[in-house]
């Protein structure tokens, strides 16, 4: 294998049912199936070892990437961000409303081609900064029960075995949900860093169908800032925006929860993520929407980045 390349095994992305549904289930089917047995508890000990054995090994490869430095690269990180200010926010809405207008596409691949294909794009990008391309799996799953746990989430990463489960058909938003989730498993565990090599790999490509993913996911995430819990005012910004149908329709159903009910169950679940993000040195759930943005924003106006921002995907210009 060359020495600029690197590939991590991600087995347990094979199998037919996501490897922690099988060890949070295993238990419970063999106590079902087979009583408290010696031969329930084998059964539960080999789906745990094939399990651990999977994700040791994973570890055991990823032990020799050469990881993106945000900070040196970007001139922005998780902690060193500037604030992008209301009104510069409220423009940036504009611009991309606008650009999501001109350069639209109805193009939808299957959900595997097109994974394939943001694999190849997001491999490449890193491979462009670090001089080393990850190579992974690209297998995608459409079940989990992580679902159950987080019913705001669009997608999962399981960070041991690298599997990936995307809970709904997003349209256009798609591209990068994959991106972001494939980031987790080429070893980017932050969710600032997946939001970030998500959007810069799909705007960096020459496929209208990942940039536009890109922009999308920019202007959704702008617009949770500006509109905050807020549905009514969520629904207000998008329809002030001009947008497409196509494109007004997705940002809509990704929209804040709008019965008290659900605005009460999203932010409990919200507020536990944030909690175990910041347990691992994240800033929180913010990451995902202002710290993103804000990302953005820095490297963009930035004047000791040693990335150039891809022409498709800047908004702003370094002063």
């Amino acid at each position: 294998m060359p020495e600029d390349e690197i590939r991590i095994s991600n087995r347990a992305t094979y199998w037919l049912v996501a490897p922690l549904d099988l060890v949070i289930g295993a238990p419970l089917l063999t106590r079902v199936l087979l009583g408290a047995t010696p031969v329930g508890r084998v059964v539960q000990a080999a789906v745990l070892g094939a399990y651990l054995g999977s994700a040791l090994r994973d570890w055991h490869d990823r032990r020799g990437i050469r990881r993106i430095a945000f900070r040196q690269e970007f001139g922005a990180d998780v902690h060193h961000l500037v604030s992008m200010p209301g009104e510069v926010r409220e423009a940036e809405v504009r611009i991309l409303a606008e650009r999501l207008g001109d350069g639209f596409t109805a193009r939808r691949r299957p959900r595997r081609e097109l994974a394939v294909e943001v694999d190849r794009h997001l491999t490449e990008y890193i491979a462009g900064i670090t001089g080393q391309r990850v190579r992974t799996s690209a297998e995608i799953r459409g079940f989990a029960l992580a679902q159950l746990a987080l019913p705001f989430a669009q997608g999962t990463c399981d960070i041991l075995s690298g599997d990936v489960a995307i809970f709904r058909d997003t349209g256009p938003f798609e591209p990068h949900i994959i991106a972001h989730e494939f980031s987790h498993r080429k070893g980017y565990w932050k969710e600032l860093h997946a939001q970030v090599l998500g959007y810069l790999a799909l705007a960096a490509s020459e496929e209208p169908e990942l940039r536009q993913a890109a922009l999308l996911e920019r202007l959704y995430r702008n617009l949770r800032v500006l509109a905050g819990s807020d549905r009514a005012r969520f629904d207000r910004l998008v329809m002030r925006a001009a947008l497409r149908p196509e494109v007004r329709k997705p940002l809509i159903e990704l929209g804040p929860a709008s019965s008290a009910v659900g605005r009460r169950l999203e932010a409990g679940m919200r507020q536990l993520y944030g909690a175990r993000m910041r347990v691992t040195g994240q800033t929180g759930i913010s990451d995902y929407d202002l710290g993103f943005t804000n990302f953005l924003y820095t490297f963009e106006t930035s004047t000791i980045a040693r990335q150039t921002p891809p022409a498709a995907g800047a908004v702003h210009r370094a002063v």
